[in-house]
């Protein structure tokens, strides 16, 4: 039977390998690219993920992080959300490992009691591990969703990991009619 700590470091480290996983065999190109009016893209909600991740279970604990976040202290709005034309694919990929890896560890090392402070969060800063790691199962997985809109949005890939698509296991005639009666549906809405 596993324990409290081992399901959310089982959940946590699933989110990070979907995130990991949508940016698999993409371009350069493809993985920068905004296709949303925010400007959302693949290796941006990899770099935000590995940011906050190392904020939360580093500093908030008291912890050290080997994941620099000079973007934060430049004041540009969003600046965690997109790479630089500096800041390489690979650099930002050993970015979230690091952070997942820290997270994990940090999930390892101390108890979900253990007391931590989160200075942005301004009153209700006073939190705990358990707090912060259920915060960060959501965290992480909101942006693998958003990860799964942009890469299908890329390339028709979906899905949770490539070993467990968690999808219906369906032909693309199948998609095709499926999606034609969705949009038929939508369309007896329309005025």
């Amino acid at each position: 039977m596993s324990t409290e700590p081992d399901d959310l470091r089982r959940y946590l480290g699933g989110g990070f390998s979907s995130l990991r996983w949508k940016l698999e065999d993409l371009s350069e190109y493809d993985i920068r690219r905004p296709l949303v009016p925010t400007g959302t893209n693949l290796l941006g909600l990899v770099k935000h993920v590995a940011s906050v991740s190392a904020g939360y279970f580093g500093p908030v604990f008291g912890r050290p992080t080997a994941v620099a976040t000079p973007w934060f202290e430049n004041d540009v709005p969003n600046a965690d959300m997109w790479a630089t034309a500096d800041e390489s694919a690979p650099f930002i990929l050993g970015l979230l490992d690091t952070a997942a890896a820290e997270a994990d560890a940090t999930l390892a090392a101390l108890p979900l009691s253990t007391p931590g402070h989160v200075p942005w969060w301004g009153d209700r800063g006073a939190v705990t591990l358990g707090t912060i790691a259920v915060h960060m199962v959501a965290e992480v997985h909101r942006h693998a969703g958003h990860a799964d809109i942009v890469r299908e949005l890329i390339d028709g890939r979906a899905g949770l990991l490539a070993a467990n698509p968690n999808l219906p296991d369906v032909d693309p005639a199948w998609w095709e009619a499926h999606v034609a009666e969705l949009q038929a549906t939508a369309e007896s809405f329309r005025r």
